[in-house]
């Protein structure tokens, strides 16, 4: 369906913000007569996310598990909370990495009173600690899918001990995980330590799903990450990635990804942050609705109930932030300046508490839109003038973005330019050189390609360094060129970042890029002041 059907001109629709995009499948949808149920009508005619608390049990049949969508149940109906599983489990750190935990899964029906037990052995998971269900609606689409409406829940684990493993099972009224037929379901996370040591990091972009994302995710957990870095695009159930209602969207997507993620995210916290197809305009005005009913990240953003992907963290010598570029996208406009510089503004505090922070050796910063990338998106004009001065003042060590679904490295990167070359192997420190910027956009959706005459050049496959020629979007959306000699590092393959953060007197990160068959593409380390 396009914007047309909703009477709409389509080069007035190509200019709509999600706000407007929202308000008009409201007012178009509700005069439809489209399928709403209570708990959509209860938080605001199709905002689509309504916290249930522990909702009763609704829906029919047999045993419900993983991957299942539910569409309207007939009225009355009840199920028994004995035939629910639960799947899709994902974990985030709360605000302070040492002490909280956030515990997230997905029931296909609402249950009554969800909860998470937890203890120090899997035999023994003595607390019980209540949930939150978050109810989110998907109105029918002119014939074009049905009316979905999907469970999330939601635990708040505070008070926990730094540098400790813990084990947790997730359960309802009719599912108790400490009962012997559901023992097995039982997982464990790790708190942040109390002191900085060794550990190590992953990241990518735009994963998607299928073959290749579950592929890229086999190889990342056996490098035992304390967490990983999603840079956005999560899962594609919206098609398009412009933020408007005429994409296509399959919400039973997130069914899929969450359960594919589970072995994964079950045990590693797995944070995300916003990407364009992750604005989705059923569900809020500014497209996150979805977001805030599926995840529960650190609350100490900005506003964390608009923009649930900007967020901040310590673990051990590292200080990493989380920012949603869609608010100063130039190529897809959609939210842009939705946060009116508040975001900037955080951005700019933030990165001053950890500069003076006296534990924290390394800041990395993370996002969807490239700074820095010559592949078919190529580079964001609005990043390069809201954040990367920011960047440069506060010295960031590293930063990752998606995007474009390639892996691209730079040289480090002052003032525009090459500020030291950065080859494979090499070593840069921020304090002299400026900083390095990463696209890590091969996390398993279809990849992308690189300019005409720039050759990939990567670990093993290193050919002569010669200027590319790029282009970047500006606010008027036109796309100048301009000749790089920034792009060290291309490879046209599936990849994740891994990365060692060593403390201590002699401080550093070794990153490397590796792909799903454990061969790594590329290296290098970042020290300061060396």
């Amino acid at each position: 369906m396009d914007l047309p059907d909703f009477g709409i001109p389509a080069a007035q629709a190509r200019g709509m913000s999600m706000a407007e995009q929202h308000e008009l499948l409201r007012a178009r949808l509700t005069r439809r007569r489209t399928l709403v149920t209570a708990g959509a009508v209860a938080s605001g005619l199709l905002t689509g996310c309504s916290g249930t608390g522990t909702a009763d049990g609704a829906g029919g049949g047999s045993t419900v598990g993983a991957g299942s969508t539910r569409t309207a149940p007939p009225a009355g109906s009840t199920v028994s909370g004995a035939v629910v599983t639960p799947f899709g489990r994902h974990l985030a750190f709360g605000a302070d990495p040492r002490r909280q935990m956030r515990i997230s899964w997905q029931v296909p029906l609402a249950v009554r009173r969800p909860f998470v037990r937890v203890g120090l052995r899997p035999d023994d998971l003595d607390r019980r600690i209540g949930a939150e269900l978050r109810d989110l609606v998907t109105p029918e689409l002119a014939g074009l899918r049905p009316a979905a409406e999907q469970y999330y829940v939601h635990a708040a684990l505070d008070g926990l001990r730094p540098g400790t493993t813990y084990y947790y099972g997730v359960g309802h009224e009719g599912f108790d995980p400490a009962a012997p037929p559901h023992r097995s379901t039982v997982a464990s996370f790790r708190t942040a330590p109390a002191h900085p040591e060794r550990f190590v990091f992953t990241a990518f972009g735009d994963q998607g799903v299928g073959g290749d994302a579950v592929a890229n995710n086999r190889v990342l957990l056996r490098q035992d990450p304390a967490f990983h870095l999603h840079a956005g695009d999560i899962c594609y159930a919206d098609d398009k990635g412009r933020g408007k209602e005429s994409d296509l969207y399959d919400a039973s997507q997130w069914d899929r990804f969450l359960e594919q993620t589970e072995p994964v995210a079950r045990s590693v916290p797995w944070m995300v942050t916003t990407g364009n197809h992750d604005m989705e305009a059923w569900y809020s005005p500014d497209g996150y609705g979805g977001q805030l009913a599926r995840f529960s990240l650190p609350d100490n953003g900005f506003d964390p109930r608009r923009a649930p992907g900007v967020y901040a963290f310590r673990y051990g010598n590292v200080g990493v932030v989380a920012l949603d570029a869609n608010d100063v996208s130039y190529e897809i406009p959609a939210n842009l300046g939705f946060s009116e510089g508040r975001q900037t503004g955080w951005l700019r505090r933030r990165l001053a508490e950890l500069r003076a922070a006296p534990e924290i050796d390394f800041v990395v910063v993370f996002f969807h839109h490239c700074a820095y990338s010559t592949s078919t998106h190529a580079s964001d004009g609005g990043v390069r003038a809201e954040w990367v001065p920011l960047f440069a003042r506060y010295e960031v060590d590293l930063v990752i973005n998606g995007h474009n679904h390639v892996y691209e490295r730079t040289d480090a990167v002052r003032d525009g330019a090459v500020g030291r070359p950065v080859p494979v192997g090499g070593t840069t420190d921020p304090t002299r050189d400026g900083t390095v910027y990463v696209t890590a956009g091969g996390g398993g959706r279809e990849l992308y390609g690189f300019p005409a005459g720039a050759a990939e050049s990567y670990e093993g496959h290193v050919t002569a360094h010669e200027p590319v020629d790029s282009f970047r979007w500006t606010r008027s959306r036109d796309t100048p060129a301009e000749r790089v000699g920034w792009s060290r590092v291309r490879y046209r393959g599936f990849s994740f970042l891994a990365v060692e953060a060593e403390a201590g007197a002699a401080p550093r990160l070794r990153v490397s890029a590796l792909t799903p068959e454990g061969s790594r593409v590329d290296h290098f380390e970042v020290r300061r002041g060396s």
